[in-house]
């Protein structure tokens, strides 16, 4: 079944070229079941990137579903046009009074800085307090995992000695979790971060559980309220050429630049990535999909609570 997507998205051409099968509202206005509704609050700069990378990974499920896209009122993006964040983007108060089956909030380039000093906390916070009464299952990705964790847990996050950057291997702790179903005994994730979150933090709060590790990048998926929060350390959603693109634009920009570790073929960069994450990352958003989200969802959006 396909994904349903606004008139226009360029994600939805781009995918097509995938041959993977999306809907426009055109040809989707005469469907007779409810579809899921999900919401994306979209912080990474490059919005029609990241669009294009989480959708690539909803549509690998059988069900069909509404894609929102949620902006900030407290933040003007710079670097996708206005045109397009006016046509696909609508800000929470447009939003708020709506439910939501699954919510996708992303990382953003903020990790450094002290979570009350980002511009936009405060209003970040009030979503994600709404979601917990307006959204079945929530994925809080990298910076807003972090962010999530503070916010609702109070745990740190800590500076790293030299930035997470490139590919690592990570171990399901629970795998008969429904959110771990056909995935194997290891798998890989990419990180791009510079700041960590910890085990000894994350253990103090009987209500999180740490879910998947890593012996090189650490704690990796946190999961809280049976399932209805994960916090998510990395980029299951990264495209092949993500961290390609980021280490040859910081080259020469910065002193601390290393290439990504475990990336590329025989660690050298002019022989292009090699792909060890897409498998276990269509797995885990189908997952999430199927499991936490239609399973737990009501058949009446109203009654999520």
């Amino acid at each position: 079944m396909p994904l349903r997507l606004p008139d226009k998205l360029p994600a939805i051409e781009l995918l097509k070229k995938e041959n993977i099968f999306v809907m426009d509202d055109t040809r989707a206005h005469n469907q007779d079941i409810r579809p899921l509704r999900i919401v994306v609050l979209n912080l990474m700069p490059l919005k029609i990137t990241t669009e294009t990378d989480l959708i690539r990974l909803l549509s690998n499920t059988p069900l069909q579903m509404e894609v929102y896209f949620m902006k900030l009122k407290s933040h003007t993006p710079k670097n996708t046009p206005v045109e397009h964040m006016m046509m696909f983007y609508k800000d929470f108060d447009e939003l708020r009074q709506q439910k939501f089956d699954g919510m996708i909030v992303t990382g953003a380039p903020v990790e450094q800085m002290p979570f009350e000093d980002v511009s936009y906390w405060a209003e970040v916070t009030t979503i994600f307090d709404w979601a917990r009464t307006h959204v079945t299952s929530s994925l809080y990705i990298c910076w807003a995992a972090q962010a999530g964790l503070y916010h609702f847990y109070g745990v740190p996050k800590h500076p790293l000695p030299k930035k997470k950057f490139g590919i690592f291997r990570q171990y399901p702790l629970d795998s008969l979790l429904p959110i771990f179903r056909g995935f194997d005994d290891m798998y890989f994730m990419p990180q791009s971060r510079h700041t960590e979150v910890r085990r000894e933090d994350i253990e103090r709060v009987p209500e999180l559980s740490i879910i998947s590790e890593s012996p090189d990048s650490g704690v990796s998926i946190v999961m809280a309220r049976n399932g209805r929060e994960f916090f998510i350390t990395g980029h299951l959603e990264y495209a092949p050429n993500t961290l390609d693109i980021e280490y040859r634009r910081d080259l020469g920009k910065r002193n601390d630049v290393e290439m990504p570790e475990n990336y590329y073929r025989n660690d050298n960069p002019d022989n292009g990535p090699m792909v060890t994450w897409r498998s276990s990352a269509n797995l885990f958003y189908s997952n999430w999909i199927d499991y936490y989200v239609y399973q737990e969802t009501p058949y009446n959006i109203e009654d999520i609570r």
